[in-house]
């Protein structure tokens, strides 16, 4: 007899739901072939470890015994972690958006035998409220739809799969100019909330993509203008609830266009996209509330979020005890109750404490008071230091409440953000514990979720308990490749088990992405591998998401890839994606910001080649060059056998500088003093 299957699961998420009365299977060949065996539609639920509507969706309907036997009587139930299989949560939210709904999630998909969406939505109440059904009526009209009228459900399908499925249509072959990028953030600006910061009206996410796209445009057109909707983000970013200001780290987004009330969960991937953000701000304006974000977020890493490999995990939950946010919120009186009287005036009168709360939870009505600064009045450099050990006091204080659960499954796509950003956050900010970090879970990747032969390296997706997702998305490819130049970029010392270095390792998986991911006509890169047998669609997406798009941030790897090793097959490839996406971008160009972003890296960022073993003082000098301007690669005895174009420069007693642009390198150069008078140059001319 059917039953729920999920206890052998790799996930956490799915192992949340192990006990329900669903007879839950994972996605599978086997989960499709049973829906074909006895003719049932799919019911396809789709959530994450740390969503909250999740866990309301799963108490009141999963873990309802009348509900589950309806479900296990109409439908094959799967349930699937979208961070552990961020392929097929692609296909069936972009089959959501199709119907013309909004994403989110729990994603809740009805789902031919043969993997054909036909109908979906998101969360759906027990009972009828404000205007939409109940999950019952629900099941019983899809249920009754698709045996009575098989025509409707063979339209859906074919709709939708060509939604899905369909390439952008041909159009001229126009480059994106940097006019064209510098035209793009004029058309955007207006969008910008200059009261708030972010993008206007609410839910408000931190949209990082989006702000580096206009943090660049400043760089290049050496208009303040285009900064001032960045540091009006971060800064409110910094003083909102959106932001733990006793614990560290940055919630995933905000209810409101204030950025006070958050979603409290907490992903790996937001906090590695803001650490990178905060770091190249704080380059261009240099305010304390910028390098206190990044260390705000390296605080909350280090104390939740390593796991005894080395690695971290991907998220923390929004509730504990059943609650939204109970774990970070705090009444008037737990206040008064733990500090002493001028201290908790102190606080009180700073983060917006009020008698009866600053906001009410949804589900149980409670009133209490999400911590945030955004009406704080300015504090002098005493006032802050005292609010500071008042913290670390509620801190103490904190720990003795039950913690939100943490997701503590390793993915090897956040970790490559999180090691990028650690890398390049390090230098910026003169913080070597970071890199350090940053090497060690890089290694714990490699060492754990790679395979390897002499011509490429291939990457599994998701480690937990001891259990690999195998293959990987092209995300983790991506991701990884990046991590890894930007851990030589910044001068990690090299720890992984293999031998090889940090450029043999981004080459070898980067011929891996090509080989298992490309289309061999666009060049464009499909999350699931070409070898994954139980995908239905193969979709090749440009446009970012919470995270940006792989294809843009490979694009960005193969321009350094190529000049460090005049290997054809990386500027070739290269050149490839350049025009297939451009199609999708000038349609979209703001969902396509990753791409802008590495558009501009490609025309107005320089590669500097470092060969020879006495380096650093001319890295040092290169490292004070904005993050958004410049990428560093190191050749040194264990990586120049991978360069054809700079290996006849290694020597031991004498060290080379190369500044490359495309194709184009510079002459040697062999004296600190001329580097300086280059990097003059070229920052006057930009």
């Amino acid at each position: 007899m059917p039953k729920n299957e999920l206890a052998t699961a790799a996930s956490p998420y799915l192992l949340q739901h192990r006990t329900n009365p669903v007879h839950w299977r994972e996605w599978s060949t086997s989960a499709l072939d049973e829906a074909k065996t006895t003719g049932k539609p799919i019911l396809l639920s789709i959530g994450y470890a740390a969503c909250h509507w999740c866990h309301v969706m799963a108490h009141e309907s999963f873990e309802d015994e009348s509900t589950a036997q309806l479900m296990n009587s109409l439908f094959i139930n799967i349930k699937v972690d979208r961070e552990e299989r961020p392929d097929i949560d692609q296909i069936y939210m972009a089959a959501l958006h199709a119907l013309g709904q909004p994403g989110g999630w729990p994603l809740t998909m009805f789902v031919t035998p043969n993997g054909d969406p036909f109908w979906g939505g998101t969360y759906f109440p027990k009972e009828a409220s404000h205007g939409r059904p109940s999950f019952r009526q629900v099941l019983q009209e899809v249920s009754r739809v698709y045996r009575e009228a098989p025509e409707r459900i063979t339209n859906n399908t074919a709709a939708l799969k060509k939604a899905v499925t369909e390439s952008a249509p041909a159009q001229p072959a126009v480059m994106i100019t940097n006019i064209m990028l510098d035209d793009f953030a004029k058309r955007l600006f207006p969008h910008m909330d200059m009261t708030n910061g972010g993008m206007q009206g609410a839910p408000k996410f931190p949209n990082t993509q989006i702000l580096e796209f206009f943090l660049r445009a400043a760089r290049r057109t050496h208009d303040k203008t285009f900064f001032e909707p960045v540091a009006l983000t971060l800064t409110k970013l910094y003083e909102g609830g959106i932001h733990d200001h006793i614990g560290g780290g940055f919630a995933r987004y905000s209810v409101d266009e204030r950025w006070h009330v958050p979603h409290f969960e907490k992903m790996l991937y937001d906090n590695a996209q803001l650490l990178e953000l905060y770091a190249a701000a704080w380059q261009l304006d240099s305010k304390p509330a910028f390098r206190a974000a990044a260390e705000s977020i390296v605080t909350w890493l280090k104390r939740e979020m390593i796991e005894p490999c080395g690695a971290f995990s991907a998220s923390q939950d929004a509730d504990s005890e059943g609650v939204e946010g109970k774990y970070y919120c705090w009444t008037l009186q737990e206040i008064q109750t733990v500090l002493a009287p001028s201290d908790a005036e102190l606080f009180i009168r700073h983060y917006d404490v009020q008698t009866d709360g600053n906001w009410q939870e949804l589900h149980t009505g409670t009133r209490t008071n999400v911590l945030n600064r955004l009406a704080s009045v300015p504090a002098g450099t005493a006032t802050e230091a005292r609010l500071t050990s008042i913290r670390k006091k509620l801190l103490q204080n904190r720990k003795h409440r039950v913690p939100p659960l943490r997701d503590d499954k390793v993915l090897s796509d956040w970790n490559g953000l999180m090691i990028a950003a650690l890398a390049r956050a390090s230098c910026i900010f003169n913080e070597p514990e970071w890199i350090r970090l940053a090497a060690q879970s890089f290694r714990s990747v490699i060492d754990s979720m790679t395979k390897a032969n002499n011509d490429y390296m291939r990457i599994g997706h998701s480690r937990h308990q001891g259990k690999l997702v195998w293959p990987g998305m092209s995300s983790d490819y991506a991701y990884m490749i990046r991590a890894a130049l930007m851990l030589n970029e910044n001068g990690a010392v090299f720890t992984a088990s293999s031998g090889q270095s940090y450029i043999d390792i981004a080459i070898r998986l980067a011929r891996a992405l090509i080989t298992f991911h490309a289309d061999s006509e666009t060049g464009l890169l499909s999350l699931p591998a070409q070898d994954a047998t139980d995908v239905v669609y193969r979709t090749y997406a440009t446009q970012d998401d919470a995270t940006p798009n792989p294809n843009s941030i490979f694009l960005q790897t193969l321009q350094i890839l190529a000049s460090a090793t005049a290997d054809p097959l990386f500027m070739d490839h290269g050149n490839l994606m350049l025009k297939s996406i451009n199609t999708f971008a000038i349609k979209n160009p703001f969902g396509h910001s990753s791409y802008l972003n590495a558009l501009d890296s490609r025309f107005n960022a320089f590669e500097a080649i470092v060969v020879g073993n006495q380096r650093q003082e001319f890295l040092s000098l290169l490292r004070q060059e904005p993050l958004v301007s410049r990428f560093v690669i190191e050749l040194d005895e264990t990586s120049i056998h991978q360069s054809r174009r700079f290996a006849p420069a290694m020597t031991k007693d004498k060290t080379f500088v190369f500044i490359c642009h495309g194709e184009v390198c510079s002459l040697p150069i062999t004296q600190t003093g001329a580097l300086k008078e280059t990097l003059s140059k070229m920052n006057n001319a930009s």
